[in-house]
């Protein structure tokens, strides 16, 4: 029963999840398969939401005792070629975008997928029969027309009650004619809106001269991965050729006739609910400038050179990360382009199908998809270090765990760099999830190296990861320093702020550039701090320089209240918590630094009564402390450790956090799943299960394993 509406479901035993070097495959096996498979492992089952066989443990009489009994529990949870997977879901756009790509190009979708698709889209439904942007935001016209198109595709019939619900909630707020643009690309590649409508996306941008600073290959790699696709597609007006569904969607998604709509009046008009910036004034101008090109100058030699200079790029990006592309947006609209281009039978549009597998997740609400094939390399190399952190790295009931997450760290860095003039240069580094995803990042790359420095220089696992392999990563890292000082997510920075005067993306802000964040800024100066501890000669004056530079961004960048802002957590709480830690990697603590003092009296400050930190994650896009009303294990967890980083001297407060950490641990040692814990973009939540366990596991274990002993030897030392 999903609100109210059943829903046919599939058996959960039958589903199985398939790991090879990270990548994740569910399948639904058949009756034959069912009678000779192995029974489901206690992971597949956590994640189909399924009872299993899990003892109570000890009750904990410490917060090492604590960690321990996480940490027993936790490693159930790690798969069998070494990494920490999960959900890594929430944003609306993701979903959808695979089901129109299938369906554009004739790819199948089986039943028990569609049954699991539907049955996920239905469980996040809100009250008032819309969606919203992610999985917990009041409903907009974007992913309400998305996910309503989406269930229309995968067979929900026009009168079924959830249909009826979101078509009226749809109407309610002015219809699909509003919709912002990234809903507008696929709705036009439907046939379900007009080109005309959507603002221009002119391939020959592509083919400009790549000096000129708003070339796209200057822009944050993410957006310039959508655009890049989008613009073949808007440049030639693709549309698939209407059907009886998409003339029933023409009459259910619009307020009017779909056949008196003029579309083009309405390019620059979006829903209320669903703008997040406003229009600028300066983007109306060039839209309408690069429409009069396209309409009245635009020669056809301009434009079949660039659909080539186009379709070479998205080829080039095909076969550089084995047809996953960067994320499932651009994937999508790759796969499109590449069926258009192609054709049918070749060999792209094979690849491209099955590689959308990888992005797709089963757990009790059904199927969803991530915003990258998972994030399994950075939960992984996060886990390390909370074990060795906590003071379990020597313990002998988690060898073998720790042994086969070295052997996905060793198996996952980058070997190479790409021949590609378009990519950062990445050996030595490591990705967010896997190696055959292609994208080294800044931070990934810092923890994986060190994570890999406590396990064989700390811990005295064997060294599997050489030192030239090492020295590999460091190089990699110091070529991705802003002209800040910080250091962004994918690669250095390549233009200005400027040119976010031309983001055409109404949902998101700040999302055309590479900017510095203080979170992946201190990743870089911890791992590089920790490799300077081990290999004190190795480019030091170039260590030393970077760090120096980075320490300089943070300082910058911490805010009034002492806080500093979390762009890929939420929010102030995870932005503090990495800076902070970033400080205690120099030796900067709560008595010798006054932005660590700082930063610690804004934490404590948002201390509520019962021990624990919430914060919402309306935070992010205010761009203000929002209260949450009921204190999260994670948060907790972070301002717990950005205070034990930075030697917070009233032990008090950090208790009281970790009692209620401590509170919310089931007997077995598992933790409950609170609100989510990830954004991204300012405006968009996205899931880290994982998070509850690894943070919660460092939290509680670091407070005997080094905060007593911090403060007792401040005490010696005063």
């Amino acid at each position: 029963m999903e609100k109210g509406h059943w829903l046919p479901k599939t058996d959960p035993t039958r589903w199985r999840l398939r790991t090879n070097e990270g990548v994740h495959l569910w399948a639904y096996i058949s009756d034959k398969e069912f009678e000779i498979e192995d029974p489901q492992t206690f992971a597949e089952r956590y994640f189909l939401g399924l009872s299993r066989e899990s003892h109570s443990l000890s009750k904990p009489k410490t917060y090492s005792d604590a960690a321990h009994n996480g940490l027993q529990f936790y490693k159930n949870l790690q798969l069998t070629d070494g990494h920490w997977g999960g959900s890594y879901a929430g944003p609306s756009f993701l979903l959808p975008g695979v089901v129109f790509a299938l369906y554009i190009t004739g790819g199948e979708i089986l039943r028990e997928w569609a049954i699991e698709m539907t049955r996920w889209i239905c469980h996040y439904q809100n009250e008032d029969g819309g969606w919203g942007l992610h999985n917990h935001g009041p409903s907009t016209i974007f992913a309400t027309v998305l996910y309503y198109v989406t269930l229309r595709i995968l067979g929900m019939d026009t009168g079924h009650g959830i249909i009826v619900k979101a078509r009226e909630c749809l109407h309610e707020l002015g219809g699909a004619l509003l919709a912002p643009q990234w809903g507008r690309y696929w709705l036009a590649c439907l046939n379900l809106f007009k080109w005309e409508g959507v603002q221009p996306v002119p391939s020959e941008i592509w083919a400009l001269p790549e000096w000129i600073p708003f070339h796209p290959w200057r822009w944050w790699v993410q957006c310039r991965a959508v655009y890049l696709p989008v613009s073949y597609l808007y440049s030639n007006k693709c549309q698939m050729e209407p059907n009886k569904l998409i003339h029933e969607l023409r009459d259910e998604i619009f307020c009017q006739k779909y056949e008196t709509i003029n579309f083009a009046a309405y390019m620059h008009d979006v829903g209320p609910q669903d703008r997040k910036k406003p229009l600028n004034r300066f983007l109306s101008i060039v839209n309408h400038g690069m429409r009069v090109w396209e309409w009245y100058f635009r020669p056809q030699w301009i434009h079949n050179q660039a659909n080539s200079v186009v379709r070479d790029l998205i080829r080039r990006e095909d076969e550089n990360t084995s047809y996953n592309d960067i994320a499932p947006v651009n994937k999508a609209f790759h796969t499109v382009v590449v069926f258009l281009s192609d054709g049918p039978n070749s060999e792209a549009i094979k690849k491209h199908h099955e590689k959308f597998l990888p992005y797709l997740w089963k757990d009790e609400n059904g199927i969803n998809c991530g915003g990258t094939n998972g994030d399994q390399l950075w939960d992984t190399a996060l886990s390390i270090i909370a074990v060795a952190e906590a003071g379990l790295g020597r313990r002998p009931e988690f060898r073998a765990m720790l042994e086969n997450a070295h052997r996905f760290l060793e198996i996952s860095q980058f070997r190479d760099d790409l021949e590609d003039p378009f990519r950062q240069q990445r050996k030595g580094g490591w990705p967010f999830s896997t190696k055959d995803q292609s994208y080294v990042v800044s931070d990934c790359s810092a923890e994986g190296l060190k994570a890999t420095l406590l396990l064989q220089e700390e811990l005295g696992f064997d060294k599997i990861i050489d030192t030239d392999r090492l020295y590999d990563c460091v190089n990699t890292l110091l070529t991705m320093q802003n002209p800040d000082g910080g250091f962004g997510s994918y690669e250095k920075a390549r233009t200005s702020a400027y040119i976010e005067l031309l983001n055409p993306a109404e949902v998101f802000d700040r999302c055309m550039v590479e900017y510095s964040y203080p979170e992946c800024t201190t990743a870089v100066v911890g791992g590089l701090s920790m490799f300077r501890n081990f290999y004190p000669i190795y480019r030091r004056k170039d260590i030393d320089r970077t760090i120096e530079l980075a320490m300089k961004y943070l300082e910058a960048s911490q805010l009034p209240d002492g806080s500093w802002y979390g762009s890929w957590g939420i929010c102030f709480t995870y932005g503090t918590m990495f800076a902070l830690e970033a400080y205690s990697a120099i030796g900067q603590t709560y008595e010798t630094s006054r932005a660590v003092q700082r930063g610690c009296d804004f934490l404590v400050s948002k201390q509520k009564d019962d021990g624990g930190w919430g914060e919402h994650w309306d935070s992010c896009e205010y761009q203000t402390y929002v209260e949450h009303e009921e204190s999260q294990v994670v948060n907790t967890a972070w301002a717990v450790l950005g205070l034990i980083a930075a030697q917070y001297p009233d032990r008090m407060v950090v208790v009281r956090g970790l009692e209620l950490i401590k509170s919310r641990q089931l007997p077995n040692g598992e933790w409950l799943q609170e609100a989510v814990e990830g954004i991204f973009n300012g405006t968009c939540t996205i899931e880290y299960p994982n998070y509850k366990f690894h943070f919660s596991i460092r939290a509680l274990g670091r407070y005997d394993h080094y905060y007593i002993p911090a403060l007792k030897e401040v005490s010696r030392n005063t």
